[in-house]
């Protein structure tokens, strides 16, 4: 595909290769096309394509460069390396692991080190914090205990990215808490739970993302190094080696987003782009959508001064003038008080940025209703009309709310799947058991695996068996599972349709019971012969059963794409668990001490019984155009920066667009160098932030968008509550003002 540039592209694009450039402007002016023509660029200058390095702060924000790349007109002869910082320090602490292991204090340094995902660092947190909720830690937290885990996974995290010592996270925590001290004791257990996790993969060379960071800029990275007591390499020489190997092999440096990237990785672009022939950083106007995961958007500004030259982009190629008139008005509402609306608001409104080619009214549609199902009825109506009447593909809208509960997601599946109209949805930090198609998969997991002892509820057979038979509803699951689940001695099983009297499969229908009968023995066939892992049964039961014709996967892409999701964290939990597993005593409340001899498939089916939060997965993220419309939380669809012709914004009164998460154990403001360490957070700086915060937000929603933005009001929300959200007010303000 021939992309045509513009001028202020083109000038970037055929600037000396031996130049470091910083490009900033806001989203959709054409910052990352001219960044891949770059990238192109150089590799038709003769650059060779092993001495380029491409960062972003998130794997999904690297699609334009990987789809790049692929194409038939791209110079033949190595590989561009596309890597977020943290993939990289992976790369590294692997590739000189000899060399600082024993220095760093891993308790096995002749060993290789396993480095683990989200969801296996849950594991091993939820092990090990466990014994000590039993001793009563956390009593005055009211929290999911899987959510309690990911939060001291943070805290971690944060001092890893932000670049302080893991052992202050609880002082910091409490230096800043300005409620009961009594309730401070909480920061003190979240510092003894981090503390025993470390120790813990010190113990094991287990290195979750925290560890992997610190001992990269720490050890691999940081030039300034004590020696070690004794040993023919000290830290210093792995240092030097692999900042020369790293200097060395990537002389140009590609670097897109870095305004949602960690403080650290600021530092060493800062100390890296001195020493490398060519840079292009990018950096979007008014974004930082990831502070919650550290990022710094003030530390990303300042690398203007490690380059050469800058370049600003203003012209949005996404947004109408319209659009950017709705995005400078609700702007202002959002960051007026009323103090200065009663004594300055003319003054600001005159100097207020409007395009004067602009009509807020001809990119916003909007309308209010009493009862929540309502708004629902008339967005769903709205995206009909305009697949079926207007012809916009489907995969050009989008529905967004704060947060994508499973019944609000239901119901707008539901609605629009009777309207004929095609859906998605993402939601990339649910807990994998609340997706229906894991829920699906496991539960026959366990009923093919009657060895663990493992035995589902009726309600969750009957779930499984609707979600896994094509035509199968609810009430005939429910039926189907009532005859035929068993549980003997411990362990559940399956009976056949043809023992089912005659009335009963007659109301069952003989079509769903001959597809019953075939994933019952595939199961039973299974039991009898079994696979010797357990990614590889998930494996074979989505391939040769559930995806087939007359089951549920069958051209599914969301649950296929579960499914793989899954299979690929059972993998890894495999991988990362090898050499490391916990007693039985720590889990199931046994007496022996040994080693677990309780299968892997038992363990990882226990752990996501208990909550844990699913890792990131790129195959989630992506979606071709036209392909459905998708259902996401706002924030996510803002990470795949990716436009689209409509926007519909739910619930605006509620003040999920405005509240924070609760987070009782940690803070990602407090937890961040722009935080003075002896200043305690205030309501003041709650609420600033709240607004500035939702201020980005809905900009960077609103440059997201060609056409159109649809606003669903209701006075009552999805729990019955009235509605009167800031959001609602800031919208009230600018439909006033258009009269």
């Amino acid at each position: 595909m021939t992309l045509t540039l513009s001028d202020c592209q083109l000038a970037l694009v055929q600037r000396p290769i031996e130049r470091k450039i910083f490009l900033e402007g806001p989203a959709g002016a054409g910052k990352t096309s001219a960044g891949v023509e770059r990238l192109l660029h150089l590799l038709d200058s003769g650059v060779s394509a092993g001495a380029i390095l491409v960062l972003v702060p998130q794997r999904t924000l690297a699609a334009p460069y990987y789809e790049a790349l692929s194409r038939p007109t791209v110079r033949a002869g190595g590989r561009v390396a596309i890597s977020t910082l943290g993939g990289l320090a992976q790369r590294m602490v692997d590739l000189f692991w000899p060399l600082i292991a024993e220095d760093v204090g891993f308790a096995r340094p002749d060993q290789s080190p396993t480095f683990l995902t989200l969801e296996t660092a849950q594991y091993y947190m939820a092990r090990l914090v466990q014994p000590l909720l039993d001793q009563g830690y956390f009593e005055t937290v009211v929290i999911d205990r899987n959510r309690l885990y990911s939060q001291i996974i943070d805290n971690l995290n944060k001092s890893a990215v932000v670049g302080f010592p893991y052992a202050e996270i609880g002082e910091r925590l409490k230096a800043a808490w300005g409620g009961e001290r009594g309730q401070a004791h909480i920061y003190d257990e979240a510092q003894v739970c981090a503390t025993r996790f470390r120790e813990y993969c010190l113990a094991h060379n287990l290195l979750d993302f925290s560890l992997q960071l610190e001992v990269f800029v720490e050890h691999l990275w940081s030039e300034v190094a004590a020696l070690p007591p004794g040993g023919d390499v000290d830290r210093s020489d792995a240092a030097s080696l692999c900042r020369d190997y790293l200097l060395a092999t990537y002389t140009h440096l590609l670097v897109d987003n870095v305004e949602e990237d960690t403080p650290v990785a600021h530092d060493v672009l800062r100390e890296w782009l001195p020493r490398c022939r060519s840079a292009l950083v990018i950096c979007d106007h008014q974004a930082g959508y990831r502070r919650f995961l550290g990022a710094d958007p003030q530390g990303a500004r300042a690398l203007r001064e490690s380059c050469d030259e800058q370049f600003v982009f203003t012209e949005s190629f996404v947004t109408s003038p319209s659009l950017h008139n709705l995005a400078v008005e609700l702007a202002w509402s959002l960051n007026r008080s009323s103090a200065t609306a009663r004594t300055q608001g003319s003054a600001r409104e005159d100097n207020r940025d409007l395009d004067q080619e602009g009509d807020v009214r001809a990119a916003l549609t909007h309308a209010y209703y009493r009862y929540y199902p309502q708004m629902l009825d008339w967005v769903t109506g709205e995206i009909a009309r305009l697949v079926h009447e207007e012809g916009v593909p489907a995969g050009e809208i989008v529905v967004l709310a704060p947060f994508l509960t499973d019944a609000l997601r239901f119901s707008l599946v539901n609605r629009l799947e009777r309207l004929s109209v095609p859906t998605r949805s993402h939601r990339p930090s649910r807990a994998l058991r609340e997706e229906p198609p894991i829920r699906c998969l496991l539960t026959l997991a366990a009923i093919a695996h009657p060895g663990w002892g493992i035995c589902p509820s009726r309600f969750d057979v009957a779930y499984a068996l609707m979600q896994a038979i094509d035509g199968m509803d609810l009430v005939r699951a429910q039926l189907l599972a009532d005859i035929a689940y068993r549980v003997q001695e411990g362990r559940p099983g399956l009976g056949s349709f043809d023992r089912i009297n005659p009335d009963m499969q007659e109301r069952l229908t003989f079509v769903l019971g001959e597809r019953y009968e075939r994933l019952r023995g595939w199961i039973a066939d299974y039991v009898t012969a079994r696979s010797p892992e357990f990614d590889h049964f998930l494996s074979q039961l989505f391939g040769e059963v559930l995806s087939q014709q007359g089951y549920g996967f069958h051209r599914d892409y969301d649950a296929g794409r579960a499914a793989a999701n899954l299979i690929e964290s059972v993998r890894k939990f495999r991988w990362a668990t090898v050499g490391a597993r916990f007693p039985r005593s720590s889990h199931t409340g046994g007496t022996d001490g040994g080693a677990v001899d309780a299968p892997l498939g038992r363990e990882y089916l226990q752990m996501v019984r208990d909550g844990v939060i699913a890792a990131q997965y790129v195959a989630g993220w992506q979606v071709e155009p036209g392909d459905a419309v998708l259902l996401a939380p706002a924030y996510t669809f803002l990470m795949a920066n990716r436009p689209v012709d409509h926007q519909f914004w739910l619930n605006v009164g509620g003040s999920g667009w405005w509240e924070r998460l609760y987070q009782p154990l940690t803070h990602p403001y407090v937890l961040s160098r722009r935080w003075p360490a002896d200043a305690v957070w205030s309501d003041t700086d709650e609420v600033e932030t709240r607004r500035e915060t939702l201020y980005r937000l809905t900009t960077g929603l609103v440059r997201r968008c060609r056409r159109r933005i649809y606003l669903g009001m209701s006075e009552l929300g999805e729990q019955g509550y009235e509605q009167k959200g800031p959001l609602l007010q800031a919208i009230q303000h600018v439909l006033r003002r258009l009269g």
